[in-house]
């Protein structure tokens, strides 16, 4: 499942390169210059006036100059390093050049002019490549008498730090030059994927399909902009918010690239969320503006600053019911994580299972846990004991009679659930909340079998919940806003991070998460990329903590063919029909880690 045809028989590299040629020598081009300087390569960088030089060696001091104040470099090394690029004004420097990258604005005339020009400098065997992040590789390729030797080398932002760059092959790029430029970036340091020519490459193509459906969401006041951010922060280890993120790449640049994508593959997934166009057309334009989403202390600076939109300490949500017993059903990992993180926060907590054996496995996994901790120094055999002791185990829902709170998590089955909701309603005293963990089913179904659909909310945990900080609150149209004020306020009082959304398919996380995830499994299906380059990519390249089939076949196929099912039907979206390929692997019993196999073979680990 890892390679594919267009890269399985690459063949090995024999070309010796010994002079690069950079075309445009902004913030990328001069940091693609230093790259290959640092590595012992003669550069010449090309600019279109003195002024465009000048500027250029500029970014090249400045950025060296970090390099040394972090003992990097030397002072011995960075001059050196300066003293191999060779800045000019005229495209007839590079004649000697083994390899031409060209850095300048994404415009197709311009860079299809500049390879008309160098097609009749370089040598017939001179490698031009193109920097694009967006524009067809192709097309550009058809400006030269020999397009085989043209290719993109997607470099990411700042250069000399990032590890991915995309190797973009046509259709006709030879393949002795794609393996001459992966050799090459791999003596860089460099982590090379290959990936076909088709708007937005490997990482643009799944990271900017999921910013523009994270600020749809936000468009749609489904969710407020602190609590996408944290969702996907606090939920999936994401280094940022989406909209966040947003911000920092400038709600110009991604208008641009989700535009080129839309107009090169027609997929409503990247037609821009009108919002984009609304705020670009404002000057909104994110960090560089000093406002976008977040308002920022000045223009370029990364500081927050309080704007009409932000929550005020006040706003904080309040206790407005008394919590504390709490009741959890289920003896899952998950349920067992629930009833640790209450029982920890000074809850008295009854733990309902099927069977005697079932609930003391619950108190056996909270003591192991523990075991764990207290081996590491982080607990104590006296917090054990006092966690354990507010822990009672029972096989009947009665003893639920007088629970403050009720959290449901057992199997993702609505039949079930909603048997389940009718008896706790019948058990359970007045004015106790009940609530569900479900990542996927409708809330108000569980909530209309019940006498008191305004005491029914979800508090879908995050597996290990002992661990992972989040809980999406989610209200249905029947809950009580104080129940959801203080379900908001408990989860800060068990240290957790409470976002609020409305009951529907997947809420914020797994809306936002699964989408993309069946993008990663279309792009592989058509053979775009490999599996491994598709997961390095989005690792090196958006500093995700996993890949999207790492995390897939740790998640389950199983599990999320159903989620992706349950977002095809809600939302109705064409783009979110789960791909063949994940049913297939999901018919054929590949269900990822636990089955040792699938879309990579776990069969010898």
């Amino acid at each position: 499942m890892t390679t594919s045809p267009e890269t399985a028989a690459t063949p090995a590299a024999s070309r010796e390169f010994t002079t690069i040629g950079v075309v445009g020598l902004g913030t990328m081009g001069a940091g693609i210059a230093e790259v290959f300087a640092r590595h012992g390569f003669d550069v010449v960088g090309v600019e279109l006036d003195d002024e465009g030089a000048a500027r250029g060696r500029r970014h090249l001091e400045a950025s060296t100059g970090r390099a040394v104040a972090r003992g990097k470099l030397t002072e011995e090394e960075a001059a050196e390093l300066v003293g191999r690029i060779r800045t000019t004004t005229s495209l007839g420097d590079l004649a000697g050049a083994d390899l031409v990258i060209e850095a300048v604005v994404e415009s197709v005339a311009t860079k299809q002019q500049i390879f008309r020009e160098l097609d009749s400098i370089v040598d017939a065997s001179t490698i031009l490549a193109t920097n694009t992040s967006s524009l067809s590789v192709t097309e550009l390729s058809t400006a030269t008498s020999h397009p085989g030797r043209v290719v993109g080398i997607h470099f990411f932002n700042p250069a000399p730090v990032q590890q991915l760059v995309e190797v973009v092959r046509t259709v006709v790029t030879d393949p002795v030059v794609l393996a001459d430029v992966q050799a090459v970036l791999g003596r860089l340091g460099k982590s090379p994927v290959v990936c076909g020519d088709k708007a937005g490459f490997i990482a643009n193509t799944l990271l900017f399909g999921y910013l523009n459906h994270a600020a749809s969401m936000f468009e749609g006041k489904y969710a407020s902009r602190e609590d996408i951010d944290a969702a996907m922060r606090f939920g999936c280890g994401y280094p940022m918010g989406p909209l966040a993120l947003l911000d920092l790449i400038g709600l110009d640049t991604a208008y641009e690239i989700l535009e080129t994508m839309y107009r090169q593959g027609r997929d409503r997934l990247h037609a821009p969320t009108p919002i984009l166009k609304q705020m670009v057309t404002a000057g909104l334009l994110g960090r560089k503006t000093g406002r976008g989403f977040y308002t920022y202390e000045a223009p370029d600076s990364p500081t927050v600053v309080p704007d009409a939109a932000t929550p005020s300490a006040d706003d904080a949500p309040q206790l407005k019911h008394d919590i504390r017993t709490v009741g959890v059903v289920g003896t899952g990992t998950m349920a067992a994580g629930i009833v640790e993180v209450f029982a920890k926060a000074g809850h008295d907590v009854v733990c309902v299972g099927r069977a005697e054996s079932k609930v003391e496995g619950v108190r056996a996994a909270i003591t192991r846990n523990f075991d764990k901790q207290i081996q590491r120094g982080r607990a104590t055999e006296e917090q054990k004991s006092e966690v354990l002791a507010r822990v009672s185990g029972t096989t009947s829902l009665d003893d639920l009679a007088q629970v403050d709170l009720v959290v449901e998590a057992i199997a993702e089955d609505l039949a079930i659930k909603t048997t389940l909701f009718e008896n706790l309603d019948e058990i359970c005293r007045p004015g106790a909340i009940l609530a569900t963990t479900t990542s996927s089913l409708p809330i108000i179904e569980m909530a209309r079998v019940t006498s008191r659909p305004q005491d029914v909310i979800g508090m879908h945990f995050f597996n290990p919940a002992t661990i992972m900080k989040l809980v999406e609150v989610v209200s249905t149209v029947a809950t009580d806003d104080d129940v959801a004020e203080t379900t908001r306020a408990l989860c800060a009082k068990i240290g957790k991070v409470a976002v609020s959304c409305a009951d529907r398919a997947g809420f914020i996380v797994n809306a936002l998460l699964f989408p993309y995830l069946n993008d990663a499994v279309k792009m592989l299906e058509a053979h775009y990329a490999t599996a491994d380059d598709i997961d390095t990519a989005m690792k090196q390249g958006c500093a995700l903590p996993m890949g999207p089939f790492e995390l897939l076949d740790v998640v389950g196929n199983d599990v999320s063919l159903a989620i992706q099912r349950e977002l095809y039907l809600e939302f109705r979206e064409p783009g979110f029909a789960p791909a063949p390929l994940l049913e297939h692997l999901v018919t054929a019993g590949y269900l990822g880690r636990k089955t040792k196999r699938g879309f990579r073979d776990y069969s010898s680990r």
